[in-house]
């Protein structure tokens, strides 16, 4: 499933973005969790998977899966629903043979009709959401999950009222720690000494010194320390038999269970279009221009969310956040999520006490960077300046994901791009030039190379404008399909209505397979030399009710 490449050719700088990624998905793997109402292990156990086993599986080089924020309501739901978190599991588990199967039926080419405008304003749109989002963390007040990206929070705020909501739980320990942070992750690649430096990643020198100037306020009594609430809650297993209860297993006496089947199918349906909508983003962000086979990479999903599913975890998609993290950190390879997965099992199996001390107002600064990239105003500047067919469905998406969630973001830019496709359809089937002289018109309809039933009203309009006792010509010389329904319209126009209008129809191109009488009406009043090259723009020449068609 994955190619033969040396995943070890660029460690330095995939090590170095593997270890900002490990700190970026630490609190969204918790935080899910939290929201989802399942265990904290079992947002850590799907970060791991999607790291290592997803992340050596994939064809991308970018994108990192992990449990994902855009299925926490379904969780939620499902798990109450279903009774039991074991049985949840066996839904993740057909949820991820059905990803499987639709890796091999070849489903993900659905992901090449996402057009780049609506892909971008997602981009820009969940920049803004992070932005927005970790500002509330950045000052000490930190009621939302890490990692929620809708609009209505499960808590009953939104994320403009949280905004507000800060002037009440402002933490001045939390606000010095961010700026410190803000203030590493900005200029330690502007100090010539300390960019040489490439496998101490910025955002980790960020969190050691907020660690040591937490536990500065701590030692000294100060009104500036952190307390517990606002720092990274990792479970601590201490015995034995807590670390046998991180690992749960699926029900699979609830197989028969219709709610499961449903629940699967649900699951499958949005974590693939997820994924689909990370990827298509992800081979964009990618410097070098990599393109990622989808239908890989949703083999590799299912492949990923069997394994969480048989070891209690949630399910994963490939998640934008962690992606972008990642490329912004530099990475080079998927050796960076694979490292990022290494790093999550290690460390909250070794040293959980030591990741519990971590700000949360930290992370924020981090990600608070990451938004600003995906929400750079020069994207939207470059989408203005393509014109409304662009900007409407870039600007469209964009504002949708901010006040409602990814996919209805990203559906809303869709259905507006494909309006625009089919007005664009219907001005482009043809070209219609009319040349005026003395005794009436002689009309052009140079049909395109493709036209399809969409384009049927279009040329009915044109047709019926046509006025009485003028010349038509039709021309197909350079379209290589014309719908039935075109065809039985021309047919119509030119047995019919030309005959009771004294209107001459001329055809050029159309193939005898057409079933279309050679030009009948011309017989006796046009005199018609035709040496026609489909390559070449014709001129037409009126004299005396002639018409020669002249190379």
């Amino acid at each position: 499933m994955t190619k033969n490449i040396n995943l070890f050719a660029n460690l330095k700088s995939d090590f170095a973005s593997g270890l900002v990624v490990f700190l970026v998905a630490l609190p969204l793997c918790l935080g899910i969790a939290l929201a989802s109402g399942a265990p904290l292990f079992s947002g850590i156990i799907s970060g791991v998977i999607g790291g290592i086993i997803v992340g050596y599986l994939s064809q991308s080089h970018i994108s990192v899966s992990g449990p994902a924020a855009g299925l926490t309501a379904i969780v939620l739901t499902a798990i109450t629903d279903l009774g039991s978190f074991n049985t949840f599991l066996l839904a993740v588990l057909i949820a991820g043979l059905i990803q499987l199967a639709l890796g091999f039926i070849k489903a993900g080419t659905i992901s090449n009709f996402f057009p780049t405008n609506v892909i971008e304003g997602m981009l820009a749109g969940i920049g803004v959401i992070i932005i927005l989002k970790q500002i509330p963390h950045a000052f000490g007040y930190d009621p939302d999950f890490e990692g929620d990206l809708s609009f209505i929070q499960v808590d009953g705020q939104n994320t403009f009222s949280e905004l507000f909501s800060i002037i009440n739980h402002v933490q001045l320990g939390s606000i010095i720690i961010a700026l410190v942070s803000l203030g590493i992750l900005i200029f330690w690649n502007k100090i010539d000494f300390l960019k040489k430096i490439k496998l101490v990643p910025p955002a980790l020198v960020a969190v050691i010194i907020s660690i040591l100037l937490n536990e500065f306020f701590i030692q000294s009594g100060s009104s500036l320390a952190i307390i517990k609430e606002h720092l990274v809650s990792l479970p601590v297993p201490t015995t034995l038999e807590e670390f046998k209860n991180i690992i749960v297993t699926p029900d699979f006496a609830s197989i028969s269970n219709s709610k499961v089947w449903i629940v699967a199918i649900t699951i499958a349906v949005v974590a693939s279009i997820e994924t689909l909508l990370c990827i298509e983003a992800s081979d964009r962000m990618d410097v070098q221009k990599r393109y990622t086979d989808t239908n890989v990479e949703l083999k590799a999903q299912g492949i990923g969310n069997i394994v969480s599913s048989l070891l209690g975890g949630l399910p994963m998609t490939s998640v934008v956040v962690r992606t972008t993290a990642n490329n912004t950190a530099g990475a080079k390879s998927k050796m960076s999520s694979i490292i990022h997965g290494i790093l999550l099992l290690v460390s909250v199996l070794a040293i959980p006490s030591i990741l519990n001390k971590i700000p949360l107002a930290t992370l924020a600064a981090v990600l608070l960077l990451v938004g600003y990239k995906l929400a750079n105003p020069k994207t939207i500047k470059h989408f203005w300046e393509k014109g409304k067919y662009q900007f409407i469905p870039f600007i469209a998406t964009f504002g949708a994901v901010v006040f409602t969630d990814l996919l209805k973001g990203v559906a809303l830019g869709m259905i507006i791009s494909f309006i625009f496709v089919l007005k664009g359809n219907m001005k482009r089937a043809y070209n219609f030039r009319k040349e005026e002289y003395h005794d009436g018109d002689i009309i052009h309809i140079d049909l395109a190379q493709e036209v399809s039933f969409l384009n049927k009203a279009a040329i009915k309009s044109t047709l019926a404008s046509v006025p009485e006792n003028s010349i038509v010509i039709i021309n197909a010389s350079d379209t290589v399909y014309i719908a039935h329904d075109v065809l039985d319209l021309i047919k119509e126009f030119k047995k019919i209505r030309a005959k009771e209008e004294n209107i001459k129809v001329k055809l050029v191109g159309f193939k005898k397979a057409y079933d279309l009488e050679n030009n009948e009406g011309f017989k006796n009043t046009v005199t018609v030399e035709h040496k026609y090259d489909a390559m070449k723009r014709q001129t037409i020449k009126v004299e005396n009710q002639k018409i020669e068609f002249i190379d």
